[in-house]
């Protein structure tokens, strides 16, 4: 009778408390998985989120995915594409924001459609006058199947890259580019009014998109004073005399910036100088 009491005591003491037993958490793989990616283009950045279904041994398109349908875009929610600036996406200027992307496959054409609304499971609660704009691009036939179904980004330039979409034996793709040049340029303006200033990369900037040649070389003498044994200051200079047309000094430059480069096992800019070295005797 007391062994009953004592137990009775403890069960009464639980349920007053609020314990519960514990039970095992449920862990189970998703049928499709998730994927974020972040893709820097120019000073800003781009941001996707999609799920990824597998073809799982199924006729995609023309078959689970009729053509001429709005579809959601791989799996779950509809991708989502978050721009931290104002891009211009297939010749369309779109403003910083959180976007959603369907899609409306074609044998010969899909239609693409990015929605001011990105909280979407699938296509069923779609509306066309929610739609930012949409557009028109060619698949391609790919020779080797996509099991997995995949968006990336390819063809990253300073300013611009491809969006891909990717599927069975289908790829479509379009541009996303910005026009950063102006913002860019008043900062390197700004910052060369600082104490500190930014020689190396406004010199470098001004290389890569074309600019001021003459004032390239002034910075890269700067940056190449404040640094004079980095291998990679006289790699920068020795391209940028090279396209100045000075055979023989970014010879000079560049067999100074091998030498420096072997002395720190540096074997990468032993390579990249000697390149430019090459370049400049034919």
């Amino acid at each position: 009778m007391k062994k009953r009491l004592f137990t009775s005591t403890i069960i009464a003491a639980v349920v007053t408390l609020g314990w519960q037993p514990t039970q095992a958490q449920l862990k189970l793989p998703p049928a499709s998985s998730s994927q974020t990616i972040t893709q820097s283009l120019g000073i800003s950045t781009v941001t996707l989120a999609y799920s990824r279904p597998n073809m799982n041994g199924r006729k995609i398109f023309g078959g689970l995915e009729p053509y001429d349908n709005v579809w959601r875009t791989g799996a779950n929610n509809i991708p989502i594409l978050t721009f931290d600036s104002d891009v211009t996406i297939a010749g369309t200027k779109v403003e910083a924001g959180t976007y959603g992307l369907l899609t409306i496959p074609g044998t010969n054409e899909w239609t693409v459609i990015f929605s001011k609304n990105s909280k979407q499971w699938g296509a069923y609660s779609y509306k066309q006058d929610e739609d930012l704009f949409r557009f028109t691009v060619k698949p391609e036939r790919l020779a080797k199947p996509v099991e997995t179904f995949t968006m990336d980004f390819s063809d990253v330039k300073p300013q611009s890259a491809k969006l891909n979409i990717a599927w069975e034996n289908t790829k479509v793709s379009f541009d996303l580019a910005v026009d950063q040049d102006t913002e860019i340029m008043a900062s390197i303006d700004e910052a060369m009014k600082g104490e500190k200033k930014p020689y190396f990369p406004a010199a470098q900037y001004y290389f890569k998109n074309g600019k001021d040649l003459t004032k390239a070389l002034e910075w890269i003498n700067e940056a190449e004073k404040a640094s004079p044994q980095a291998p990679h200051v006289k790699y920068w200079k020795a391209q940028m005399q090279l396209k100045a047309g000075d055979k023989k000094g970014a010879i000079a430059t560049a067999q100074q910036g091998a030498e420096l480069a072997k002395q720190a096992n540096n074997e990468e800019y032993v390579k990249l100088n000697g390149q430019v070295i090459a370049e400049a005797q034919k």
